[in-house]
């Protein structure tokens, strides 16, 4: 590519982050790393009606929880800067003006009840070519009668001015030529005096254009305005540096139809937004991917795989085996199911390859808040020991809590089918065995207890059930000598004599 890449993440501050913008965002930063370029935060905040305060922090603290880096955007400052929308105004309000002068849009002076009378009036009305004719604007009023109601406060638009009957191509790397007819587009609004902001359609081709965007990557529900920002760029003579568009698929709903919604989250019991969020005007409260115990490394895989696929068979993929792999001609045209479960899969995988003392590390607080308090070297041996049957850290407790703490009840339904009238005469032996063990590593005490038992002609299977029953309370739990060596000779011995005390 001649031009550098520079590609924008434009979100708007209107509440949490869903988790379709994140994959936006992540393949805008894949394709941004692939090919040696810029990966800007641009706020897209000029619908002031809709701006909710901590959106903006919350979605710059999501994506570095992703480990998706800007390098330049509000937060960091840059050469384009300022990277906020409202603090863009004055830039805008020159562009509008160039529009004017050129006649590519006019100021309209109607009024919502005015519309709304011609809706009721019009089935199907839309601003355009055919119906502008009829409205209070600058083409059906003369210029002292613009003049006259600016002066006099009148609030009004200013529309783009949309020829009919024209092709209109866009050039999309994913979709291919996608051909519109100018007739279906209205007469859009680019400015509103009451709030001097432009809407969207401006500031977003103007921001690209300034700001040297070589490729817009966003969702497949933006495609429809395709047309009309190619027809912005036309009008400003911009064509030659358009950027190239890739709309993506949609994150659909996990039976497939429909598009994904908060909803579907609360109904099934996942997340849809990245982080935990609080709705400062309702006080409700979502959940986020990092609080339920996702790992951003497995959250990341997860999303890149959906909708794009590296053209292989490999599913866990590093940050940079996916900057390597990535590539928009590979992603797909249509929807992508969201498959939650699939989700808690890459999680699973991410933390057996994540190393026992770091899973440690995040599984110790929870100890703590048990009122564990035991050295972290013991519980990177526990973590290493039971991290197999997880998929979230939180899971590790019902997993490893007879690691840290003595049973106190026994499971009756194990009792009645592992607990035979011989049991507690055979525990009484094997206590002596084990006293008499000096290297009390797992192996030794394997190859010396189940050597006892051949000896003695008992069982293997109701001699160690009967085991596991008094040192776990229950039928789980990893090898039973790791579980010895990890508590220790007293403790085992302990937990065996209390067994047969207790176990009826």
């Amino acid at each position: 590519m001649s031009q550098k890449v520079r590609v924008r993440f434009a979100p708007s501050p209107t509440g949490a982050l869903h988790i379709g913008g994140v994959r936006t965002a992540l393949y805008n930063y894949l394709f941004a790393k692939k090919h040696h370029g810029d990966f800007i935060l641009r706020i897209e905040d000029t619908d002031s009606q809709r701006f909710v305060p901590g959106a903006e922090e919350y979605i710059i603290e999501a994506l570095t929880w992703l480990g998706l880096q800007f390098d330049e955007g509000t937060h960091l400052g840059g050469a384009y800067a300022p990277y906020r929308q409202s603090d863009r105004k004055d830039i805008y309000k020159k562009y509008v003006d160039v529009l004017l002068e050129k006649g590519a849009a006019y100021i309209a002076f109607d009024t919502p009840a005015e519309l709304a009378a011609k809706r009721e009036l019009v089935g199907n009305f839309q601003y355009d070519a055919s119906t502008r004719g009829s409205m209070r604007n600058s083409l059906t009023l003369s210029k002292e009668e613009v003049k006259a109601l600016i002066d006099a406060g009148d609030q009004y638009v200013v529309r783009f001015k949309i020829d009919p009957n024209q092709d209109v191509l866009v050039n999309d790397v994913i979709r291919g030529e996608v051909k519109y007819n100018s007739s279906v587009l209205d007469d859009k609004v680019l400015y509103k005096s009451a709030d001097q902001l432009p809407t969207y359609h401006l500031a977003n081709i103007v921001d690209d254009h300034l700001m040297e965007i070589s490729h817009v990557i966003r969702g497949e529900e933006w495609l429809p305005s395709s047309p009309l920002h190619v027809l912005l760029y036309r009008a400003f003579g911009w064509e030659d540096t358009m950027p190239l568009f890739a709309h993506l698929p949609l994150l659909l709903k996990p039976e497939g139809n429909g598009k994904l919604s908060k909803r579907d989250g609360d109904r099934l019991g996942f997340p849809v937004f990245p982080l935990e969020w609080k709705d400062p005007a309702s006080g409700e409260i979502s959940s986020g991917y990092r609080e339920s115990g996702y790992l951003p490394e497995a959250v990341i895989n997860f999303l890149a795989l959906l909708g794009w696929n590296p053209g292989n068979d490999q599913e866990i993929m590093t940050m940079t085996e996916l900057i390597d792999l990535f590539s928009l001609e590979k992603c797909s045209k249509s929807g992508a199911k969201f498959d939650y479960e699939k989700g808690k899969w890459f999680n699973h995988q991410y933390i057996q390859l994540r190393p026992n003392s770091e899973i440690a590390k995040i599984f110790y607080p929870i100890l703590e808040d048990k009122g564990i308090d035991v050295p972290v070297e013991y519980v990177e041996t526990v973590v290493g020991l039971v991290k197999e049957r997880v998929s979230f850290v939180k899971e590790l407790w019902g997993q490893s809590s007879f690691f840290f703490i003595a049973p106190t009840a026994y499971d009756e339904k194990v009792v009645k089918k592992r607990w035979k009238e011989e049991s507690p005469a055979q525990m009484t032996e094997l206590i002596e065995v084990l006293k008499g063990i000096d290297d009390f590593s797992a192996h030794n005490q394997e190859e010396i207890v189940k050597g006892w038992i051949e000896s003695k002609g008992y069982h293997l299977g109701n001699v160690m059930n009967a085991f596991r029953l008094a040192l776990v309370g229950e039928s789980k739990g990893p090898h039973i000598f790791d579980i010895t060596a990890a508590i220790g000779k007293d403790e085992a011995i302990a937990r065996l004599e209390k067994a047969i005390l207790n176990i009826k």
